[in-house]
């Protein structure tokens, strides 16, 4: 079973190191480690054989001789306990999180109320382009320097602003988390740009 691991891992050329007289009770296991913010170790995922509960459950198969043989159970943990995984995410980028991550991706801010009406129009455009994307409107009667701190707070990875000229030109200003601007730009180009971000699972915006 070790040398069944140990295969594995070189077949990947996975960077590994033995850790002995440290396996579990039931069996050889392939620990995946991560580093958290404070340099300390975490397991994050597993994949381990056990020997102990195919007895204590009585497991077996049939043979192609029609023979009962005992059988191996192997835990995967492919994520780990979502918890954990979430707090070192949480960790690691700080908030910042990437575009297709993020609960909100995309939000619209019109400067006034002329403009309401076209933030919709580009909302429903973003969705029919990005099946599944997180974008909303707001509407808030903030200011607009108020309305983009709240989005900057919350760390959405874009802010689409949309005033006079986008209207007229049928164009968006986009404004990034980084502080990054892109003035002017076509919503068909807005749009293909946040899709490939988001389906190539960037973490550039």
């Amino acid at each position: 079973a070790e040398n069944v691991l140990r295969e594995v891992l070189i077949e990947r050329n996975a960077d590994y190191y033995e850790a002995e007289h440290e396996a579990a009770f039931y069996g050889p296991k392939i620990d995946i480690q991560m580093k958290n913010v404070l340099g300390k170790e975490d397991t994050a995922f597993t994949v381990q054989y056990d020997f102990v509960m195919p007895k204590r459950f009585k497991l077996v198969y049939i043979d192609e001789d029609g023979k009962e043989k005992e059988t191996i159970v192997i835990h995967r943990s492919s994520i780990g306990a979502i918890e954990r995984v979430m707090a070192f995410l949480i960790e690691h980028f700080a908030g910042n999180f990437p575009a297709w991550l993020h609960p909100e991706q995309v939000v619209l801010i019109p400067i006034g109320e002329d403009q309401k009406p076209y933030a919709q129009e580009v909302a429903k455009a973003f969705k029919a382009e990005i099946p599944g994307i997180r974008i909303s409107v707001d509407e808030d009667n903030n200011t607009l320097g108020k309305r983009i701190l709240v989005a900057q707070q919350q760390k959405t990875p874009y802010m689409i602003i949309l005033g006079k000229q986008e209207v007229a030109n049928n164009t968006v200003s986009i404004r990034l988390r980084t502080g990054e601007n892109v003035n002017g730009i076509s919503l068909q180009d807005a749009i293909a740009r946040i899709k490939n971000v988001i389906a190539t699972k960037s973490i550039e915006l």
